[in-house]
Protein backbone atom coordinates (compact mmCIF):
# COMPACT_ATOMS: atom_id res chain seq x y z
CA UNK A 1 0.00 0.00 0.00
CA UNK A 2 1.25 3.29 -0.70
CA UNK A 3 2.14 4.75 2.79
CA UNK A 4 1.17 8.62 1.59
CA UNK A 5 -2.33 9.19 2.48
CA UNK A 6 -3.62 11.31 -1.15
CA UNK A 7 -6.28 13.92 -0.11
CA UNK A 8 -9.69 14.34 -1.04
CA UNK A 9 -11.11 17.56 -2.50
CA UNK A 10 -14.57 18.86 -0.89
CA UNK A 11 -17.31 18.73 -3.08
CA UNK A 12 -20.40 21.67 -3.39
CA UNK A 13 -22.95 19.17 -2.69
CA UNK A 14 -20.99 18.02 0.58
CA UNK A 15 -19.35 14.61 -0.43
CA UNK A 16 -15.62 14.54 -1.13
CA UNK A 17 -13.52 12.58 -3.93
CA UNK A 18 -10.02 11.64 -4.26
CA UNK A 19 -7.68 13.70 -5.79
CA UNK A 20 -6.13 11.01 -7.32
CA UNK A 21 -7.81 8.79 -9.95
CA UNK A 22 -7.31 5.91 -12.28
CA UNK A 23 -8.90 6.04 -15.80
CA UNK A 24 -9.21 3.16 -17.80
CA UNK A 25 -10.09 3.88 -20.97
CA UNK A 26 -8.96 1.07 -23.75
CA UNK A 27 -8.28 -1.20 -21.05
CA UNK A 28 -10.92 -3.85 -22.68
CA UNK A 29 -9.15 -7.35 -22.35
CA UNK A 30 -10.35 -8.93 -18.61
CA UNK A 31 -7.22 -9.82 -17.26
CA UNK A 32 -5.65 -6.44 -18.43
CA UNK A 33 -8.05 -4.62 -16.82
CA UNK A 34 -7.71 -6.80 -13.81
CA UNK A 35 -3.95 -6.65 -13.10
CA UNK A 36 -4.62 -2.66 -13.48
CA UNK A 37 -6.99 -2.52 -11.19
CA UNK A 38 -5.00 -4.95 -8.62
CA UNK A 39 -2.16 -2.91 -9.19
CA UNK A 40 -3.75 0.68 -8.79
CA UNK A 41 -5.91 -0.62 -5.43
CA UNK A 42 -2.53 -1.87 -4.09
CA UNK A 43 -0.81 1.71 -5.30
CA UNK A 44 -3.73 3.96 -3.20
CA UNK A 45 -5.94 4.79 -5.94
CA UNK A 46 -9.49 4.48 -4.89
CA UNK A 47 -11.25 6.83 -7.03
CA UNK A 48 -11.88 4.65 -11.14
CA UNK A 49 -13.01 6.09 -14.47
CA UNK A 50 -14.97 4.88 -16.77
CA UNK A 51 -17.40 5.54 -19.05
CA UNK A 52 -20.31 4.11 -21.46
CA UNK A 53 -18.39 4.92 -24.37
CA UNK A 54 -15.42 3.12 -23.48
CA UNK A 55 -17.35 -0.35 -23.19
CA UNK A 56 -15.52 -1.53 -20.81
CA UNK A 57 -17.94 -1.16 -17.79
CA UNK A 58 -18.92 -4.58 -17.63
CA UNK A 59 -14.78 -5.38 -17.72
CA UNK A 60 -14.51 -2.88 -14.90
CA UNK A 61 -17.30 -4.79 -12.85
CA UNK A 62 -15.78 -8.35 -13.20
CA UNK A 63 -12.51 -6.69 -12.44
CA UNK A 64 -13.89 -5.66 -8.67
CA UNK A 65 -15.78 -8.57 -8.12
CA UNK A 66 -12.76 -10.81 -8.83
CA UNK A 67 -10.47 -9.03 -6.67
CA UNK A 68 -13.09 -8.66 -4.00
CA UNK A 69 -12.46 -4.64 -3.60
CA UNK A 70 -14.99 -3.46 -0.46
CA UNK A 71 -17.40 -1.47 -2.21
CA UNK A 72 -17.42 1.50 0.49
CA UNK A 73 -13.70 2.30 -0.34
CA UNK A 74 -14.07 2.79 -4.19
CA UNK A 75 -15.41 6.11 -5.54
CA UNK A 76 -16.96 4.89 -9.39
CA UNK A 77 -17.17 7.23 -11.86
CA UNK A 78 -18.94 6.88 -15.28
CA UNK A 79 -20.14 9.35 -18.26
CA UNK A 80 -23.47 9.11 -19.97
CA UNK A 81 -22.59 8.90 -23.90
CA UNK A 82 -23.91 10.96 -26.45
CA UNK A 83 -26.17 8.08 -28.14
CA UNK A 84 -27.74 7.57 -24.76
CA UNK A 85 -28.38 11.51 -23.72
CA UNK A 86 -32.01 12.71 -23.33
CA UNK A 87 -34.21 12.35 -20.62
CA UNK A 88 -35.21 8.82 -20.89
CA UNK A 89 -32.31 7.15 -23.06
CA UNK A 90 -30.07 8.74 -19.96
CA UNK A 91 -31.96 6.97 -17.25
CA UNK A 92 -31.66 3.96 -19.04
CA UNK A 93 -28.45 4.38 -19.52
CA UNK A 94 -27.49 4.49 -16.31
CA UNK A 95 -29.68 1.25 -15.33
CA UNK A 96 -27.36 -0.31 -17.23
CA UNK A 97 -24.03 0.76 -16.33
CA UNK A 98 -24.95 0.18 -12.35
CA UNK A 99 -25.66 -3.87 -13.83
CA UNK A 100 -22.48 -4.00 -15.82
CA UNK A 101 -20.53 -2.63 -13.31
CA UNK A 102 -22.44 -4.93 -10.47
CA UNK A 103 -23.16 -2.20 -7.74
CA UNK A 104 -26.19 -0.37 -6.81
CA UNK A 105 -25.23 3.46 -7.03
CA UNK A 106 -22.57 5.75 -8.44
CA UNK A 107 -20.29 7.94 -6.78
CA UNK A 108 -19.92 10.51 -9.67
CA UNK A 109 -21.98 10.47 -12.77
CA UNK A 110 -20.86 12.92 -15.69
CA UNK A 111 -22.29 13.92 -19.08
CA UNK A 112 -19.23 13.12 -21.33
CA UNK A 113 -20.18 15.75 -24.26
CA UNK A 114 -22.41 18.50 -24.28
CA UNK A 115 -24.86 17.83 -27.19
CA UNK A 116 -27.29 20.60 -28.43
CA UNK A 117 -30.54 18.95 -28.81
CA UNK A 118 -30.55 17.16 -25.52
CA UNK A 119 -28.57 19.59 -23.32
CA UNK A 120 -30.90 20.48 -20.70
CA UNK A 121 -32.86 16.88 -20.82
CA UNK A 122 -29.78 14.93 -19.98
CA UNK A 123 -29.38 16.86 -17.07
CA UNK A 124 -32.79 16.80 -15.78
CA UNK A 125 -32.21 13.20 -15.98
CA UNK A 126 -29.37 13.50 -13.50
CA UNK A 127 -30.73 15.91 -11.25
CA UNK A 128 -33.92 12.83 -10.60
CA UNK A 129 -30.63 9.99 -10.25
CA UNK A 130 -29.22 12.50 -7.65
CA UNK A 131 -32.50 12.71 -6.60
CA UNK A 132 -33.54 9.09 -6.27
CA UNK A 133 -29.77 8.53 -4.85
CA UNK A 134 -28.71 5.97 -7.42
CA UNK A 135 -25.94 8.57 -7.54
CA UNK A 136 -24.67 10.62 -5.20
CA UNK A 137 -22.67 13.52 -7.36
CA UNK A 138 -23.47 14.65 -10.73
CA UNK A 139 -21.41 16.63 -12.91
CA UNK A 140 -20.07 17.57 -17.03
CA UNK A 141 -17.28 16.46 -18.72
CA UNK A 142 -15.81 19.05 -21.83
CA UNK A 143 -18.13 21.65 -20.85
CA UNK A 144 -16.29 25.12 -21.47
CA UNK A 145 -17.76 28.20 -20.01
CA UNK A 146 -20.50 28.71 -22.45
CA UNK A 147 -22.11 25.60 -21.67
CA UNK A 148 -21.77 26.34 -17.86
CA UNK A 149 -23.59 29.72 -18.16
CA UNK A 150 -26.41 27.71 -20.50
CA UNK A 151 -26.87 24.90 -18.27
CA UNK A 152 -26.91 27.68 -15.45
CA UNK A 153 -30.19 28.72 -17.05
CA UNK A 154 -32.42 26.05 -16.41
CA UNK A 155 -30.15 23.67 -14.27
CA UNK A 156 -31.84 22.87 -10.38
CA UNK A 157 -28.66 22.82 -9.37
CA UNK A 158 -25.32 23.20 -10.80
CA UNK A 159 -22.27 20.36 -11.49
CA UNK A 160 -20.06 19.85 -8.97
CA UNK A 161 -17.27 18.20 -11.12
CA UNK A 162 -16.11 19.75 -14.63
CA UNK A 163 -13.46 17.03 -15.96
CA UNK A 164 -11.92 18.02 -19.11
CA UNK A 165 -8.57 18.24 -21.16
CA UNK A 166 -5.23 19.06 -19.34
CA UNK A 167 -2.04 19.34 -19.19
CA UNK A 168 1.21 21.85 -19.47
CA UNK A 169 0.37 22.25 -23.48
CA UNK A 170 -3.25 23.23 -22.72
CA UNK A 171 -3.49 24.94 -19.48
CA UNK A 172 -7.23 26.17 -19.63
CA UNK A 173 -6.58 28.58 -16.65
CA UNK A 174 -9.44 30.70 -17.39
CA UNK A 175 -11.87 27.80 -17.09
CA UNK A 176 -10.01 27.15 -14.14
CA UNK A 177 -10.78 30.14 -12.36
CA UNK A 178 -14.45 29.78 -14.01
CA UNK A 179 -14.67 26.68 -12.19
CA UNK A 180 -12.98 27.87 -8.66
CA UNK A 181 -15.51 30.77 -8.54
CA UNK A 182 -18.45 28.28 -9.04
CA UNK A 183 -17.32 25.75 -6.32
CA UNK A 184 -16.76 23.05 -9.14
CA UNK A 185 -13.93 20.37 -9.18
CA UNK A 186 -12.06 20.30 -11.97
CA UNK A 187 -11.10 16.73 -13.07
CA UNK A 188 -8.10 16.97 -15.47
CA UNK A 189 -8.34 13.87 -18.28
CA UNK A 190 -5.19 13.23 -20.27
CA UNK A 191 -3.07 15.21 -17.51
CA UNK A 192 -0.04 13.95 -18.72
CA UNK A 193 -1.46 15.35 -22.81
CA UNK A 194 -1.46 11.35 -24.11
CA UNK A 195 2.19 10.80 -23.76
CA UNK A 196 3.37 14.46 -26.31
CA UNK A 197 4.39 16.60 -22.86
CA UNK A 198 7.09 13.87 -21.02
CA UNK A 199 9.78 14.50 -23.86
CA UNK A 200 9.41 18.09 -23.08
CA UNK A 201 13.27 19.49 -22.42
CA UNK A 202 11.93 21.97 -19.72
CA UNK A 203 9.98 19.15 -17.93
CA UNK A 204 13.32 16.73 -18.23
CA UNK A 205 14.94 19.75 -16.20
CA UNK A 206 12.66 19.78 -13.71
CA UNK A 207 12.40 15.97 -13.15
CA UNK A 208 16.00 15.85 -12.61
CA UNK A 209 15.95 18.51 -10.16
CA UNK A 210 13.50 16.44 -8.13
CA UNK A 211 14.67 13.42 -8.92
CA UNK A 212 11.20 12.01 -10.57
CA UNK A 213 9.46 10.95 -13.68
CA UNK A 214 8.60 13.71 -15.78
CA UNK A 215 4.94 11.82 -15.46
CA UNK A 216 5.32 13.08 -11.73
CA UNK A 217 6.26 16.25 -12.67
CA UNK A 218 3.61 17.00 -14.11
CA UNK A 219 0.93 15.29 -12.04
CA UNK A 220 2.36 16.83 -9.08
CA UNK A 221 1.76 20.21 -11.13
CA UNK A 222 -1.98 19.64 -11.17
CA UNK A 223 -2.21 18.76 -7.80
CA UNK A 224 -0.52 21.61 -6.57
CA UNK A 225 -3.44 23.78 -9.11
CA UNK A 226 -5.95 22.40 -7.06
CA UNK A 227 -7.11 19.68 -9.99
CA UNK A 228 -8.56 16.32 -9.54
CA UNK A 229 -6.64 13.71 -12.04
CA UNK A 230 -7.36 10.34 -13.44
CA UNK A 231 -4.06 9.22 -15.44
CA UNK A 232 -4.51 6.23 -17.06
CA UNK A 233 -1.64 3.12 -17.61
CA UNK A 234 -1.77 -0.41 -18.06
CA UNK A 235 2.26 -0.87 -17.02
CA UNK A 236 2.08 -1.77 -13.50
CA UNK A 237 4.98 0.54 -12.84
CA UNK A 238 3.86 3.52 -14.40
CA UNK A 239 0.86 2.79 -12.24
CA UNK A 240 2.57 2.82 -9.22
CA UNK A 241 4.55 5.82 -10.12
CA UNK A 242 1.92 8.04 -11.13
CA UNK A 243 0.55 7.69 -7.50
CA UNK A 244 3.87 8.09 -5.70
CA UNK A 245 3.25 12.19 -5.53
CA UNK A 246 2.51 13.12 -2.13
CA UNK A 247 6.13 13.42 -0.56
CA UNK A 248 7.59 16.42 -2.68
CA UNK A 249 6.10 19.64 -3.72
CA UNK A 250 7.01 21.93 -6.58
CA UNK A 251 8.49 25.43 -5.47
CA UNK A 252 6.61 28.56 -6.68
CA UNK A 253 8.93 29.18 -10.14
CA UNK A 254 8.61 25.78 -11.43
CA UNK A 255 5.04 25.73 -11.09
CA UNK A 256 5.70 28.96 -13.34
CA UNK A 257 8.08 27.66 -15.56
CA UNK A 258 5.42 24.84 -16.37
CA UNK A 259 2.79 27.05 -16.55
CA UNK A 260 4.57 28.65 -19.64
CA UNK A 261 4.44 25.70 -21.76
CA UNK A 262 0.90 26.23 -22.16
CA UNK A 263 0.64 25.79 -26.11
CA UNK A 264 -3.60 25.61 -26.55
CA UNK A 265 -2.10 22.35 -28.19
CA UNK A 266 -5.16 19.53 -27.93
CA UNK A 267 -4.91 16.31 -27.93
CA UNK A 268 -8.70 15.28 -28.34
CA UNK A 269 -11.83 16.54 -29.51
CA UNK A 270 -13.00 20.36 -29.20
CA UNK A 271 -16.37 20.32 -27.26
CA UNK A 272 -17.53 23.65 -29.13
CA UNK A 273 -17.20 21.39 -32.40
CA UNK A 274 -18.62 17.99 -30.48
CA UNK A 275 -21.49 20.02 -29.15
CA UNK A 276 -22.42 21.07 -33.29
CA UNK A 277 -22.27 17.79 -34.63
CA UNK A 278 -23.41 15.88 -31.44
CA UNK A 279 -20.71 12.81 -31.25
CA UNK A 280 -16.65 12.68 -30.71
CA UNK A 281 -14.61 13.12 -33.75
CA UNK A 282 -11.19 12.46 -33.20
Amino acid sequence: MNKFIQPKLQLADGWTIPQLGFGVYKLTEQQTMSTAIATAYQAGYRLFDTAQSYQNELTLGRAFKQLELPRKKLFITTKVAETNQGYTNTLRSVELSLKQLQIDYLDLLLIHWPIHSQFFETWRALERLKAEKIVRSIGVSNYHQTHLDYLATRANEQPVVNQFENHPYLSQEPLLAYDREHHIITQAWSPLGRGIVLHDSTLAKIAAKYQRSPAQIILRWHLQRGLAVIPKSQNPQRITENAAIFDFKLDADDMTTIARLNRQQRTGDDPEIVYEIEHQYD
